[in-house]
């Protein structure tokens, strides 16, 4: 959409929408990619940190990959004398908790085996600093040319496995999880002072939003539990990733614009789906999308009308947020995801909270509420096109 209003677009960082065909050739050009949806750059990694392969992708190729040395990759079975996490814990510097027992590289056991690309492969404590550096170049460049331009900036921080600089560690005092959000947190700050560097604050509307709730052990042993202390990190939400409670769905969402937003706190409800056909109207293109709504007023600060309802997902489930009401229909499987020990919202009965007065969903009054809830229910099974929602059990390979 903004390539057709003359914008240059970017992407740099975290990907994790998947490349290629399905079997991807590591050591050729990988296609289809960012490039091929519609970004003129793109530096990503391949897929997420705690998964192989361990590369950088830089405009569909692999940085630095020698040809003599090309990348193997298998995500069912091991390479004949690769080293393992499950196999060879004494090569480790962390320890895996739950699924990431394959492929060893910087000491991490991460998911997946690989083998070869060994110059290739990145360091873990420098990812930061190489994102951000790559954020910082493109921003410096395209200022110099006469489009205007988008920037995607996906932080790995802080996804597992946390490895932040040592510039970082042990300043939260809460371990890795706490050391890589202080890191995130300056990130955000230099890329901030980028832009006003290059005056270019005035003119550029900035997102800053997650991807999901908060977890704490994610498959590493990493002192996020033992050092949490009494913070919690969903405040008084209930859930986390991977639920369909608040706090599994409900992320941050700050919109800056210097000179433009006056500064404050917005109640609207707003989805990410609404960025397309906001952005739309903001740079002037009639492309809309059905799923998508013009809330460019509201992320603006000029309006407080929201959306009435959405629908929430979280691994595959889907519930409905209606107005204060969040209605959630009945699941099979575990309450709690025990790995991680959040709360998933499976449940085999209906569920029915008010946000309003109920922000941390201790009260189902689904029973009390058979109206309402028939309502809600109906609504959903009209958006979801079916009156049974085929659920997948939570895996965490």
């Amino acid at each position: 959409m903004l390539k057709t209003k003359g914008y240059n677009t970017g992407v740099v960082g975290k990907w994790h929408l998947g490349l290629g065909t399905g079997h991807v050739d590591w050591n050729e050009r990988i296609s289809p990619g960012p490039n091929e949806v519609g970004f003129d750059y793109a530096f990503i990694m391949a897929a997420t940190q705690d998964r192989v392969p361990t590369v950088y992708i830089d405009n569909g190729r692999v940085a630095g990959l020698e040809k003599d040395d090309p990348i193997l990759v298998d995500y069912d079975k091991n390479f004949e004398g690769e080293p393992t996490g499950l196999e060879n814990p004494e090569l480790l510097k962390m320890k895996w908790h739950h699924g990431h027992n394959n492929s060893i590289v910087n000491g991490i056991p991460r998911i997946g085996f690989m083998k070869g690309g060994e110059k290739a492969r990145w360091v873990d404590e420098e990812m930061a600093d190489v994102f951000l550096e790559k954020a910082q170049k493109y921003i410096r460049e395209k200022k110099i040319g006469s489009r205007p331009f988008f920037l995607y900036y996906a932080m790995q921080q802080p996804h597992v496995p946390r490895t932040p600089n040592p510039r970082f560690e042990g300043l939260s005092g809460m371990g890795p999880r706490g050391d890589v959000i202080l890191e995130a947190d300056w990130c955000v700050g230099q890329l901030m002072k980028t832009l006003e560097e290059e005056g270019l604050l005035e003119n550029t509307l900035v997102i800053f939003s997650s991807d999901n709730g908060p977890v704490l052990n994610d498959g590493y042993y990493d002192d996020a539990v033992e050092k949490l202390g009494t913070h919690a990190p969903a405040g008084p939400l209930r859930g986390g990733k991977y639920s369909l409670f608040e706090a599994g769905t409900r992320v941050p969402f700050i919109t800056y614009w210097k000179g433009r937003i006056q500064p404050g706190v917005s109640d609207a409800m707003v989805s990410q789906l609404d960025l397309l056909t906001s952005l739309a109207t903001l740079v002037g293109s009639d492309i809309r999308a059905d799923d998508s709504m013009d809330l460019l007023s509201v992320l603006m600060g000029d309006s407080k009308m929201g959306r009435e309802e959405l629908i929430l997902e979280a691994s595959t489930r889907t519930a409905l947020r209606s107005g204060d009401f969040v209605m959630i229909p009945p699941y099979d499987g575990p309450a709690v995801q025990t790995q991680v020990n959040i709360e998933l919202g499976n449940d085999k009965g209906y569920q029915l909270y008010n946000l309003k007065s109920d922000i941390s969903q201790k009260n189902n009054i689904a029973s009390s509420e058979p109206e309402l809830l028939e309502k809600l229910t109906k609504r959903f099974n009209e958006i979801r096109g079916s009156k049974s929602v085929p659920v997948e059990q939570l895996e965490l390979k």
